[in-house]
């Protein structure tokens, strides 16, 4: 199946063009574009990349939500070669300056008539209306300096997405993914959900992200489907949409699921969703009672997986022919190989035995954009991926997750890097130490600060609150921040957070309050 994958990820969409030409492809809830529709505008756009000074190898930053324009973007980008680096407009200035000033974009394009947020970004930019009444609205930055990275033929040598995820060094990571590796994703795990043509999959999973954009969106347009592109979640449209637009697939993180739950219950609606037949989970933890809870309400088994970006992301799905009643994520995909390993010896356990899992698939990441050496630090020189995680594999063959060895706090099935935050709150004049650590809530993760303050200095929560909203993403945000005379650290000054994590537990069961 690998072999024959196409060598871009735009191709899919164009043969669909081709062979079945009225076949719905794309729907924003204004409009529905056709396969031919859809096909039209990728190469209009891909002129205007032309026109625009784009050539093959440069950066094309995309900051925009869901629609028709991103869409129609990260596929003419890839018929020129150009890697789309595609951006949640939801990001705070200094967020969008960061990856701007890493990646060196060629042109950064904001979808802007869909998302306050992107118009936000493009006045600030300079960016002026592309102007074409045959496409969505977008609106175009200057051109800036950047020299092209080389181009490849071969789709498992080009990159066909950089996707931006923090660091824990509190610095966004550029991760490259090949157009093999992408598409990779869309074609097996597509498979795997039974996805055809006759599918209308509602993608509200941020395109941003990778979850969102692989297998939700490129797998629906790999099988032939139609692609509902959503720019925000709220639970009372997707209801509706379930009930009246003959959605047929509904991928979520566990807390779109909580919410949709709990609407029903707050306003008493049957739930109507008469041509679902496939839902999945991924991008955090599923609770159990959670799953329980969803499959009594749709009547449908709710799937599970594991992935992570540098995997494209999906490593493990469990199987429509073999439903599970646990929380278990399934085996590999087809064709992923997994390895055990301790992580200090970098032997590998035995059979069942918990160690960090090594992965090495076709959709492992070329590596991290200009960071060689962060690169060689989960990347072997044979192709293995450290993810991090400690992981065992069970007798049925399917991988249980244990643990994290890096604290990565999953919240809306976006990973926030404690460091990242804590770097935020130490740049306030009136905080000397900071520690993030993440509280397990009903589907989800929340993120907890606690800061120390310089001597005679001192600020309220709702302030560090206000001072993290300006620099962070609404989903790095704490929750909440609680102010300790000193924070725990070792002999050596390393900051420990284990004790931290139930003091957030009480502090998240006390509700909201002036902690600081």
């Amino acid at each position: 199946m690998v072999a024959a994958l196409p060598r871009r990820i735009s191709h899919p969409a164009l043969a669909w063009a081709e062979t079945t030409p009225d076949a719905p492809a794309l729907n924003d809830g204004r409009e529905e574009w056709s396969y031919r529709r859809f096909g039209e505008a990728i190469r209009r756009m891909a002129g205007h990349l032309d026109r625009l000074g784009v050539r093959g190898g440069d950066r094309l930053m995309i900051v925009g939500e869901n629609g028709l324009a991103l869409v129609t973007l990260i596929m003419a980008a890839s018929e020129r070669n150009a890697w789309p680096v595609i951006v949640n407009a939801r990001l705070s200035d200094r967020e969008i300056d960061t990856i701007r000033d890493h990646c060196r974009p060629r042109r950064m394009v904001f979808t802007d008539a869909i998302s306050p947020d992107a118009a936000a970004h493009a006045r600030r930019s300079g960016a002026e209306p592309l102007g074409d009444g045959d496409l969505p609205p977008m609106a175009v930055g200057p051109l800036l300096e950047a020299e092209p990275e080389p181009v490849h033929l071969d789709g498992a040598r080009q990159v066909g997405a950089l996707i931006y995820t923090s660091g824990t060094t509190g610095h966004p990571k550029g991760v490259m993914l090949s157009h093999r590796g992408l598409l990779f994703v869309a074609a097996v795990s597509g498979h795997m959900r039974g996805l055809t043509g006759a599918d209308h999959t509602y993608g509200v999973l941020p395109v941003s992200h990778v979850f969102g954009l692989a297998s939700t969106c490129l797998g629906t347009l790999y099988a032939g489907g139609c692609l509902h592109t959503i720019a925000r979640f709220a639970p009372a449209d997707v209801w509706r949409a379930l009930r009246e637009d003959g959605i047929t697939v509904f991928q979520g993180v566990p807390a779109m699921y909580a919410k949709l739950i709990e609407h029903l219950k707050v306003t008493g609606s049957p739930p109507q969703a008469p041509h679902l037949r496939y839902l999945s989970s991924g991008g955090s933890v599923l609770d159990l009672e959670l799953k329980q809870e969803v499959e009594a309400t749709f009547g449908l088994t709710l799937h599970n997986g594991y992935g992570l970006t540098e995997c494209s992301p999906t490593v493990t799905q469990t199987r429509l022919d073999a439903p599970r009643a646990d929380t278990s994520i399934g085996p590999p995909l087809p064709l992923i190989e997994v390895r055990f390993v301790d992580h200090a010896t970098g032997r590998d356990m035995p059979a069942g035995e918990p160690g960090e899992l090594w992965v090495k698939a076709p959709n492992v990441m070329l590596g991290y954009y200009h960071e060689p050496a962060l690169t060689s630090q989960v990347l072997t020189d044979d192709g293995w991926l450290k993810t991090g995680d400690v992981a065992r594999q069970e007798p049925d063959g399917c991988i249980a997750v244990v643990g994290r060895i890096r604290e990565i706090v999953i919240r809306s099935g976006f990973n926030v890097y404690p460091e990242e935050v804590e770097g935020v709150l130490t740049s306030h004049p009136a905080v000397t130490l900071a520690a993030v650590v993440g509280v397990a809530a009903a589907g989800n993760e929340e993120v907890v600060a606690f800061v120390q303050f310089v001597p005679g200095r001192g600020a309220t929560e709702e302030e560090l609150k206000a001072f993290a909203a300006e620099r962070l993403a609404p989903y790095k945000r704490p929750a909440r921040i609680v102010a300790l005379d000193a924070l725990p650290a070792s002999p050596t000054g390393k900051l420990l957070k284990s004790g931290l994590r139930g003091l957030a537990a009480e502090v998240m069961a006390q509700g909201a309050g002036n902690g600081a």
